[in-house]
Formats: C-alpha cells, sequence, structure tokens
C-alpha cells in the first residue's frame, strides 16, 4: 500500500510545474501512442530567432527557485547527453517574479565566470534538498563564495552589462515562447513541450527528440 501511494505521488510530482500565476498540480497522463501537436506540444506563434548556428536549438527555461526544475535537471541531463549531434542544448532563466531575479542572474554570472557545471546541480540541491535560506544576491554571493567564487566577484558578474543584456533578453523571451511555466522545453523555437502536455519527465525527454528529429528531417529535404 505504501509503495503504491509512493508511486502515484512520483507519477503526479512529475507533470507539475511552477506557473508564473499558480501553483496547481497537473494531473498525471498515460504516455502518448502518437505525438499530437496542440496536446503533447504547442506551437510557438510566431517562431522565435535561435542562438544555436546551424544546430537544432533545444531551450531549457527554468528557474533555480522552482522545485520542479530541480526534479526535471536529472531528465536535462539525459537529454543533453541523448541530444544529437545536430542540436545544441541550452539554458534560460525564467523571472516570473521579482524573487526570481537573483537567481537568474546567479545563473548568468555563473556562467559568465566559468562555473556554471560545477554550481548548477549545486545550488538546487542547496535550495530544495538542503533547504538553506538563499534568498537574495547576497546569500547566493555566500554559496558561490564556497564554491570557489569570491563574493565581490561574483557581485560584480552578476551586475555586469552582460548578466543585464542576458536578462532583458529573458524578460522579453520567455513571453514570446508562451511559457507560463517552469519547466518548459522549446525546440528550434518552434515548438513548446511541459511535463503536463507531454504525459511527464520521461516523456519531455522523448518527445523533445521526435521534434529534434523531425526539425532536422525536414531541415535535409529543404535542402535537397
Amino acid at each position: 500500500m505504501l509503495r503504491s501511494i509512493s508511486l502515484l505521488l512520483t507519477g503526479l510530482l512529475a507533470v507539475t510545474a511552477c506557473h508564473a500565476d499558480d501553483k496547481t498540480p497537473a494531473k498525471a497522463a498515460a504516455a502518448p501512442t502518437q505525438w499530437v501537436e496542440g496536446t503533447h506540444y504547442f506551437p510557438v506563434d510566431p517562431p522565435q530567432p535561435t542562438s544555436s548556428g546551424d544546430k537544432i536549438e533545444v531551450l531549457e527555461v527554468f528557474s533555480y527557485a522552482c522545485v520542479h526544475c530541480a526534479h526535471f535537471e536529472p531528465y536535462a541531463q539525459q537529454l543533453k547527453k541523448e541530444l544529437p549531434g545536430y542540436a545544441a542544448f541550452s539554458a534560460m532563466p525564467a523571472i516570473f517574479n521579482p524573487s526570481w531575479e537573483p537567481f537568474a542572474r546567479a545563473y548568468y554570472a555563473a556562467q559568465s565566470l566559468g562555473v556554471l557545471d560545477k554550481t548548477h546541480q549545486a545550488l538546487f540541491d542547496a535550495l530544495h534538498r538542503d533547504r538553506e535560506p538563499i534568498r537574495d544576491i547576497n546569500d547566493l554571493a555566500q554559496f558561490y563564495a564556497r564554491h570557489g567564487v569570491e563574493a565581490n566577484k561574483f557581485l560584480s558578474a552578476a551586475s555586469s552589462f552582460e548578466v543585464e543584456s542576458k536578462l532583458a533578453r529573458s524578460r522579453q523571451a520567455v513571453p514570446q515562447y508562451g511559457v507560463d511555466g517552469t519547466p518548459t522545453i522549446i525546440v528550434a523555437g518552434k515548438y513548446r513541450i511541459t511535463g503536463q502536455s507531454a504525459g511527464g519527465f520521461p516523456q519531455v525527454v522523448e518527445l523533445t527528440r521526435y521534434l529534434v528529429e523531425r526539425e532536422h528531417a525536414a531541415k535535409g529535404k529543404g535542402k535537397a
């Protein structure tokens, strides 16, 4: 009985998202036999430009402040490993409210300082596993200091022109993608996938790969 309850909760958790306007859990759905546009994924209208050159962009819109993004992170890592060479994975932090902005700054600052790989999972763990009281940019500076980045250096990077520009891009792009909850995957600037729409986080990985392969095939036909 306890095991059944645990499995049910795991299924529900896998399709929940942090939303801009609410925290309502989504209902679990069975894995589809065929992916249907408008049901399992949605068109981005109009399609948005990508920053991946000739490669097909797979963009995760997320926030360190979102517990469901922490739960999705292992699947994001799986997706990175499983994407073909003609696709490129990247991430964009969403800023749904002022309390999320410091975490977006932290992501871009860590990226510019070259410490993102060693701090990305660590920050998720500190916030959602260890329940550390990290709420503002000064708390974040102390977190990064524990991971080898001087607090002043982190704060300088977090307020740099480079980071400000990326924050402005996020504020503009996230609504244009039609994203209202995290985590969300955007494929090729054209398609939007959530755990709820796909039926769970494992299905997000499967559906993303399907859309990437379909996009690649379409590009190949266009060159013929």
